[in-house]
């Protein structure tokens, strides 16, 4: 045989494989590559999304967390007034009750004084109707009248 048949045959049956691989095999492998191609942008795109999402949670997380901060700070400091007013009340209360106790033992001293002065009033009264009892029953001698006195004033 001849070179240049030989090349003539070599170079068609390299045209055949050619327009076989470019029929045949080519299309499914340049499907494949296409589909991990966008398989790979799908994970691409989907990882964006993530960090968007995640950069979306953490601010969300951040405004909420501000959010119960400031309630937080707020049901203290509701908390802080409440004690305050219920210390406020319960010393209004307490001097309110130290005062009715202050005018509720006035009044007892009070009257316990009143009762003491009426019966010295009474003492004194019975005293004196004794002395005078004692004068108009004895004789009227001055001696006897300033012992009598003298009398009194000890038991006075």
């Amino acid at each position: 045989m001849n070179i240049n048949a030989t090349l003539i045959a070599q170079v068609l049956v390299f045209v055949m494989f050619v327009l076989f691989t470019m029929k045949f095999v080519w299309p499914p492998i340049v499907k494949v590559l296409d589909a991990r191609a966008d398989k790979i942008a799908e994970g691409l795109a989907a990882a964006e999304r993530g960090k968007n999402d995640f950069a979306q949670a953490e601010k969300r997380v951040a405004d909420i967390l501000a959010e119960g901060r400031s309630q937080v700070s707020e049901m203290v400091a509701n908390a802080e007034k409440r004690a305050a007013q219920i210390v406020e009340d319960a010393k209004t209360q307490a001097s309110e009750e130290a005062a009715r106790i202050m005018a509720q033992a006035k009044a007892d001293v009070e009257q316990e004084a009143n009762r003491a002065r009426e019966a010295l009033r009474q003492q004194v009264a019975d005293l004196v109707v004794k002395g005078a009892e004692s004068i108009l029953r004895s004789e009227v001698n001055p001696s006897r009248h300033a012992d009598l006195l003298a009398n009194l004033k000890q038991e006075l």
